[in-house]
């Protein structure tokens, strides 16, 4: 195995980057497939839910929040991987459509929290109970991909 965790069937040179083999590139192959092919069902689902994929997103990141109720624009923004003032915008939609709510912290006024509303859960549950079984679906051949990586 080489510093990336990927097989070297190979001699590495004495400088730059390792080589990448075959089998590393079918591998990477066969990763990105299975990442894609279970991103396109959960845009798929998303939008036939009636909300955009990123609202799914963002839906579930303060619903999986390990601490609950703390979730705000910055944490969000940082979980979705977007500026903070994308997510003000994606917040403020949610909102507007009822699946979202804005609450103001106790110990600090200051610091505003996310927290889905019911409408927003209820919405959520069936996407999250479908993207699971997905998950489950394509499980073995991603595990299978995954420990080809060592």
């Amino acid at each position: 195995m080489g510093k990336n965790g990927m097989s070297m069937n190979h001699q590495e040179p004495s400088s730059g980057p390792p080589r990448v083999s075959e089998e590393d590139y079918q591998t990477l192959s066969a990763f990105r497939y299975a990442l894609r092919r279970f991103l396109a069902f959960s845009e798929n689902a998303a939008r036939q839910a009636g909300i955009t994929p990123q609202q799914y997103l963002a839906l579930l990141a303060v619903r999986g929040s390990p601490s609950p109720g703390s979730m705000t624009i910055s944490r969000l923004a940082e979980r979705l991987q977007i500026r903070h003032h994308s997510c003000v915008g994606l917040v403020n939609r949610l909102v507007q459509q009822g699946l979202l709510e804005r609450r103001r912290c106790t110990d600090d006024r200051r610091q505003v929290n996310l927290t889905l509303t019911a409408r927003g859960a209820e919405l959520l549950e069936p996407l999250a109970a479908a993207h699971l079984a997905q998950l489950q679906s394509i499980g073995p051949d991603l595990r299978q991909v995954l420990e080809r990586l060592g």
